[in-house]
């Protein structure tokens, strides 16, 4: 059974930064790419950034290049999403999610629950 297991959210102040964790379990995690999306409350879910099974391949939406950084550990089963110089826009409910292969070109086939961040002074 696929689980994913997301943690690090929390309130910072803007400006600060937060380390998201996604632990991943119930299949072979290295084979699979993986993204980060955000939702925020009355709007629609919003990818922020995506990483290739073998780490080659990242993206990332606009908002978050050069202040985000995905990564991950393969032998750890657990993918990250550093994020600095953040904003009160970055607020919201962010999920990790597992492609249906090792690239994130593929379709998504299974979510976590999610953790909140809150970006308040």
């Amino acid at each position: 059974q696929v689980q994913l297991v997301e943690s690090g959210g929390g309130l910072a102040q803007p400006g600060g930064s937060l380390r998201l964790s996604c632990a991943a379990s119930g299949f072979t995690f290295g084979n699979y790419a993986v993204t980060w999306a955000r939702q925020v409350p009355g709007k629609g879910l919003e990818w922020v950034s995506a990483v290739s099974s073998d780490v080659r391949v990242t993206y990332y939406t606009g908002a978050a290049k050069g202040r985000f950084t995905i990564s991950r550990d393969n032998a750890k089963n657990t993918v990250y999403l550093e994020m600095n110089s953040l904003k009160p826009e970055n607020t919201g409910l962010y999920y990790c999610a597992k492609h249906r292969t090792n690239s994130s070109a593929s379709g998504i086939d299974s979510w976590g629950k999610g953790t909140l961040v809150t970006i308040s002074s």
